[in-house]
């Protein structure tokens, strides 16, 4: 189902107020959502949580203005004021919450915010149960529509329930949008928390993997029948459904960011590559899938049903399966988007495991050291280029170009990433790759001088942003406004600088010839330019 780009897009946009309240569930402890389980033949919704009343969250940091007063007064509004300033600058800061269009110019009022959220009514939630054991996905959707404000949230296995049987449901296309809104209002008004989280990770990596998953729904909650599916791909909400997965990440871990608990927060639980280091492994395969289309696909073949009266349901469903055939082609996505929104989300959950813990700069290594492999045998240079410019993390960026390098070059180094070696590798590399035997000789040092050019400018913006240091470390060191800690090998000088690059013309004109192709010069040219730039501020 291909819906409005704004709708699924991570990228930053201005909210109103709305978008500031949020409202936390209770602190709870939380549950082992990393480790690898068995998934049981019924997708069904876990168990419910004690209904417990929440605990209302302050809205967003926002940089305000110092207003006049006593002196005391004036000195901690300041100082409150600059330190949230200096904080919007991290890339964390950067992004919006739930985008929500149907919500702007909603705001509750003052009120409202202070009150703790309660579960809906159970008078209300007796109706919204009969529902969905009459299996009435309509009247479900309209009740949680209509009781799920920021004064009620609808408890646990609600939630679960609506991922579970409605958006992951391979036979359910016409509520899909309606349940994913609808599971967006609910993030929105009451963010998921490790305790309250309505997925876990063995449901994504069935969801994500293309294998045969059996499903069991029950269609009649008095009378106890069932239907099993049998997918031999995934459902046709899959993308909403890693959209929403991805979204209770980013509100989560901004929020524990904000209160220095990122050890609560939910991908610490399920995207720590000190605690389930399995779990980014997967992230990282299913990535390469989505950008080289090998083993990963939207299109869903024909499910086959299987009941107790395996005749009838046989015939059944052969006389329907042209209908949904053709319902199928008319509502997936086209490939390309598909391929691209799934290639963005992973990037996102991948910059999450990379901050999540305590020493980015040992995450990062660990996350580079299994996707080298993979991107050595990415076969065509548009999709290692696709690979490599939409991964959000500067540093696991660095880290992997750093390892690409140095595969490549014919006079390893054990300096340290800094300039000098950046230089280095212009002078002893030669990006020769797997499935790059029949290329052109110049396609090879043309796409050697990109990735080196992307190579300085995200070693320029780890410098700048302190992105080795901890999140809570990098917090301070911005209040501090602190300056860069520079490699020893950061010191060079323009004539250094111009003796590579006049060294690495030598080497082209022996290879090469004359005259030079013109994205060769073009290249060089840019890159001449990014060193001279970043040696000179």
């Amino acid at each position: 189902m291909q819906l409005d780009s704004d709708l699924l897009s991570l990228s930053p946009s201005s909210l109103d107020s709305s978008s500031s309240w949020r409202a936390s569930g209770p602190e709870e402890e939380t549950p082992h959502l990393c480790q690898q389980r068995e998934l049981p033949p019924r997708l069904s919704p876990v168990p419910a949580i004690p209904t417990t009343n929440g605990k209302a969250q302050g809205p967003l940091l926002e940089a305000g203005d110092v207003s006049a007063g006593t002196t005391q007064q004036v000195t901690s509004a300041r100082t409150k004021g600059d330190s949230k300033t200096w904080l919007n600058k991290l890339h964390y800061f950067r992004r919006s919450g739930v985008q929500h269009l149907f919500l702007q110019g909603i705001a509750p009022n003052r009120e409202t915010q202070q009150q703790k959220p309660e579960l809906i009514p159970s008078g209300k939630l007796s109706m919204v149960h009969t529902t969905m054991e009459e299996n009435f996905l309509e009247g479900t959707l309209h009740f949680l529509s209509e009781f799920v404000s920021c004064r009620h949230c609808p408890p646990k296995e609600i939630v679960s329930h609506l991922i579970r049987q409605i958006l992951l449901n391979p036979h359910q296309r016409e509520n899909l949008k309606d349940t994913y809104m609808l599971l967006m209002k609910i993030q929105m008004l009451h963010p998921a928390n490790a305790a309250t989280v309505g997925w876990d990770w063995t449901l994504l990596k069935y969801i994500m993997e293309d294998q045969v998953l059996g499903i069991t729904c029950v269609t009649s909650g008095t009378s106890g029948s069932s239907s099993t599916w049998c997918l031999r791909e995934k459902p046709p909400g899959r993308l909403l459904f890693l959209q929403y997965v991805v979204q209770t990440l980013e509100d989560d871990f901004q929020k524990n960011l904000r209160l220095r608990m990122l050890h609560d927060s939910i991908a610490k639980k399920v995207l720590s590559c000190d605690i389930c280091f399995n779990n980014v492994k997967e992230v990282v395969e299913w990535l390469v899938a989505a950008v080289t289309g090998v083993g990963f696909s939207q299109r869903q073949e024909q499910p086959q049903e299987i009941t107790s009266s395996s005749a009838e349901a046989k015939a059944k469903h052969s006389s329907s399966a042209p209908r949904l055939a053709s319902t199928d082609r008319a509502e997936e996505a086209p490939p390309a988007f598909f391929a691209q929104k799934v290639t963005l989300l992973l990037q996102r959950m991948l910059s999450i495991a990379v901050e999540v813990d305590r020493s980015p700069n040992c995450s990062s290594c660990k996350i580079a050291d299994v996707i080298f492999p993979f991107i050595l045998n990415i076969p065509l240079r548009s999709q290692r280029e696709a690979f490599l410019n939409t991964m959000e993390s500067q540093l696991l960026r660095c880290k992997l170009l750093e390892l690409l390098f140095q595969h490549s070059c014919n006079m390893p180094t054990t300096l340290p990433l800094s300039l000098a070696k950046i230089l280095h590798f212009l002078s002893h590399s030669s990006m020769l790759l797997q499935y790059q035997n029949e290329t052109a000789t110049w396609q090879r040092w043309d796409e050697m001088l990109q990735y080196l050019s992307l190579l300085l400018m995200s070693y320029q913006n780890v410098l700048l942003e302190h992105l080795r240091r901890s999140l809570n470390d990098r917090m301070d060191l911005i209040i501090q406004k602190a300056k860069p800690k520079l490699q020893d090998g950061d010191d060079i000088s323009h004539l250094d600088i111009q003796l590579k690059i006049e060294d690495f013309i030598s080497r082209m004109q022996e290879v090469l010839g004359q005259p030079f192709p013109l994205q060769i010069m073009e290249k060089l040219c840019m890159l001449r330019e990014l060193f001279l730039i970043i040696t000179t501020t």
